[in-house]
């Protein structure tokens, strides 16, 4: 829009920008009839242009005089703008004036203000000067005569008075008054330190001195002098006061060994007591003295005790070193009681980090964990447990000294785990396999329970010993074993299967009395494979929590080296084995089935009945092992499905195998066959629920195997069943029925028809003429077609039933 109508908007057509007079006059006179109004529009338009003039010439006379307005409107504002400068330049000029007028009265106010700041800090510096020399000469008179009450106090003033001087050291008064109280300092600590010496000398194991005030006082100076004068004292005082006990427990001494370790303990638990009688009261609190005896005690006992058991460490027995690190821990525990560990910053003990939270179902309170049993719950994995921290600032002050011996707490163990898994294997063997229990389901058997609370037990009792490399080698320990358990009870329990069929017949298997003889597996063999694969899962399940809390209890730094995958893997190959053989006692029981279906004639087969014997037989078998296995693995449901997944992915390719062996088979024989194919799919659609009395849907996946599977069985009768005559319909048919384009799998289907030699030759060339072309870049030899859709199945099954419905 042009800026004029952008500040007076318009709706007129005249206004507009793009106006066109041609489409104005158009838009007044649409049709002739309207041109008898002609003279009214342009009167309206004359009297439009009458007003604009008049509006221009108003406008054009209001602007004659604007420019004189304005310049004289300029000059005025010009004016103004020179006498506002004017004013500003007279106003700075007085306040420059008055500025200087202001520095000239208040300089004589400012050299005041100097002089009463220097004369303060004169009078406060000779304050101090004199109350220094005063000291000085103080302190010196008190420290001849002993005086350490008053020295305390005078001491620490002298000190911060002197503090105030440090930047008049170069005055040789000041710097002696300095050297005067360094001297006075250096004389204090030799005097206390004499003191103590005459109190409580090194020499000699009787105390002829004890507390007194005078002591206590020179404990408080020796607060104010130099550090090491406090450590010095505090470090003869103890040693002093530890002296006894390193004549008492001696290396040569019969109290020295491990079998009496609660006498040294008893020992410093007295000498503590005394102390707090007899010179409770002397030391000031903050030094904690108690706490740094009983410290230097936990040193100086490491270090005995690890000289003593490397001199006689053929003498160390498993029950002797865990009943010493026991009264160890527990004197260590007392500390942490009765002490704060303020005194340990010196870096040799450091408290434990406190560990990450846990979702770890195998863990368990501590203090029930060497009775309880491992329950594993999936409730426990929904509420994970915070693990237990530990707070003993002084664990491992004394313990540590037996790690580098906790060999023999190691290899004792290995040996029980190696008895605990032969007791094991001699209970099997004397109790025999588990009594069927098919009410309750399959039970794990309770060995593995005992096994894992004997780990739990040696876990616990490990890690109160050590985090570190023992740790690491009971891990090991723990792996041995547990590849022992799942080889010598587990996979060496396992029911071994036979070559031989029992020399059954033909006729036999024909006949429905005789078929529970073909299983290889008894009843109770069954519920032992069960009964040992709910077991490996258990163990395989607990292992997985074993690892994460080995993980918890060692040192983040040697959590890598903690891997039980390898002994996972061995459980999961024993549930592999295991139902490897439900599948294979299963087959194996419907091979005499299978072979006597490829052994009838069925050319010679002249009507459709009911299912033939050997569909009987099968069903038969299905529903003799399939209820015991389910009900035995009610608790490990997803095995379950794997069995029967694993045994539809067995039983359905030989099923198919020995369809192909029928040949030649009649129209008649065909259909027959598809009636029995149909029935044996309807028992393994229903395979995972046959028998019990609550119906469950069958998994999506093992029920897509079925199928798939058994739609197969079906096309490959319904290609039999067709005519092949004209060869080219019959080859079409094949293709889109099977979607197999291999010419052994045609040949086989020519073989079923019964076809001469001279047919099944013109018959292959014609097929191989009209397989499609192979992709690019694919092994021409051997060709597929894409499945059929499930919508193409649905419809086949449809019609074949439709087809078996109206045979029978």
């Amino acid at each position: 829009f042009p800026p004029s109508l952008q500040v007076f908007p318009s709706q007129d057509p005249l206004d507009r920008a793009d106006f066109n007079a041609v489409e104005y006059i158009n838009a007044l006179f649409p049709t002739e009839q309207s041109l008898a109004n002609i003279d009214e529009v342009v009167n309206k338009i004359r009297l439009k242009i009458r007003r604009l003039d008049d509006n221009i010439r108003t406008v054009v006379r209001g602007q004659t005089n604007v420019g004189q307005d304005g310049r004289q409107a300029l000059e005025e504002a010009q004016k103004a703008i020179q006498q506002l400068f004017g004013k500003i330049k007279d106003i700075k000029d007085k306040a420059e004036k008055s500025e200087q007028m202001v520095k000239e009265i208040t300089r004589d106010i400012k050299q005041l203000d100097h002089a009463k700041r220097h004369l303060t800090t004169s009078i406060t510096t000779l304050n101090h000067l004199h109350m220094l020399a005063g000291g000085v000469d103080s302190l010196e008179a008190m420290t001849r005569r002993r005086q350490y009450g008053e020295v305390a106090n005078l001491l620490q003033g002298v000190v911060n008075v002197l503090e105030h001087f440090n930047k008049y050291m170069g005055i040789p008064q000041i710097r002696q008054l300095s050297e005067r109280v360094k001297a006075a300092q250096n004389e204090l600590g030799q005097q206390i330190l004499a003191d103590f010496e005459e109190a409580f000398p090194s020499q000699g194991t009787k105390r002829t001195g004890g507390p007194s005030n005078v002591l206590r006082d020179a404990c408080l100076v020796a607060n104010v002098l130099d550090p090491r004068i406090k450590q010095e004292i505090i470090k003869k005082f103890i040693k002093q006061h530890l002296s006894e006990y390193l004549v008492l427990f001696q290396e040569n001494q019969d109290v020295a060994w491990l079998d009496k370790i609660d006498r040294r303990y008893a020992w410093i638990k007295r000498q503590l007591v005394d102390y707090e009688e007899k010179y409770g009261r002397m030391f000031p609190p903050e030094w904690c003295m108690t706490e740094r005896i009983a410290v230097e005690f936990c040193h100086v006992t490491r270090a005995e005790l690890s000289k003593i058991m490397r001199t006689r460490a053929k003498e160390i027995e498993v029950k002797l070193l865990l009943f010493a690190i026991q009264r160890t821990t527990n004197f260590e525990g007392l500390l942490a009681k009765r002490f704060s560990g303020c005194t340990l910053a010196d870096g040799t003990v450091k408290k434990p980090e406190v560990p990450p939270p846990s979702t770890n179902p195998f863990l368990e309170d501590e203090t029930g964990a060497e009775t309880d049993e491992i329950v594993i719950e999936k409730s426990d994995t929904d509420k994970p447990k915070k693990p237990k921290v530990p707070d003993n600032p002084f664990h491992g002050i004394v313990s540590k000294c037996f790690e580098p011996h906790l060999y023999v707490y190691i290899e004792s163990q290995d040996k029980n785990l190696g008895e605990l898994i032969d007791r094991f294997v001699a209970d099997f063997k004397a109790q025999g396999p588990p009594k069927p229990n098919v009410d309750e389901g399959g039970a794990v058997l309770p060995s593995c329970a005992d096994l894992f609370v004997y780990y739990k037990k040696c876990m616990v009792q490990c890690s109160q010993l050590s985090t570190g490399e023992p740790m690491i080698a009971l891990t090991t320990i723990f792996q041995k074993y547990l590849r022992e358990y799942a080889w010598k009870i587990l996979s060496g329990n396992l029911p071994k299967t036979t070559s031989s069929s029992g020399g059954l017949t033909i006729t036999s298997l024909l006949k429905e009395k005789e078929g529970s003889e073909v299983a290889k597996f008894t009843l109770e063999e069954l519920c032992l494979i069960c009964s040992i694969l709910s077991t490996a899962e258990y163990c395989l399940a607990t292992t997985q929590q074993l690892e994460e809390k080995l993980k918890e209890k060692v040192d983040a730094s040697l959590m890598e080296r903690i891997n039980l995958t390898g002994e996972m893997d061995t459980f999961s190959i024993v549930i592999s084995n295991s139902i490897q053989l439900l599948v294979q006692d299963l087959d194996a029981a419907c091979d005499p089935a299978l072979t006597a279906m490829s052994k009838m004639q069925w050319q010679n087969v002249e009507h459709v009945g009911d299912q033939s014997p050997y569909v009987t037989s099968v069903i038969l078998h299905i529903k003799q092992n399939v209820p015991i296995i389910r009900d035995n693995l009610a608790s490990t449901r997803k095995y379950f499905t794997q069995f029967c997944i694993k045994f539809a992915n067995s039983f359905i390719p030989k099923f198919i195998n020995h369809l192909f062996k029928c040949k030649p088979i009649s129209m008649v024989g065909a259909e027959q066959l598809l009636l029995d194919t149909h029935s044996l799919k309807m028992v393994l659609l229903d395979l995972p629920s046959i028998g019990s009395q609550v119906v469950r849907k069958a998994p999506a996946s093992y029920t897509k195997i079925v199928v798939k599977g058994m739609t197969r069985a079906e096309m490959i009768l319904k290609v039999v069943m067709a005519p092949h005559e004209p060869p080219v319909v019959f080859v079409d048919n094949y293709i889109k029925l099977l979607a197999d384009c291999s010419t052994d799998t045609f040949q086989k289907i020519l073989d079923m028809k019964g076809l001469k030699r001279s047919e099944q030759s013109s018959m292959l060339d014609l097929f191989r003429l009209r397989l499609p072309a192979p992709p690019p870049g694919g092994d021409g030899s051997s060709l597929s077609l894409s499945a059929p859709t499930p919508e193409q199945e649905s419809s086949r099954i449809r019609k074949l039933e439709k087809l078996i419905k109206k045979r029978l």
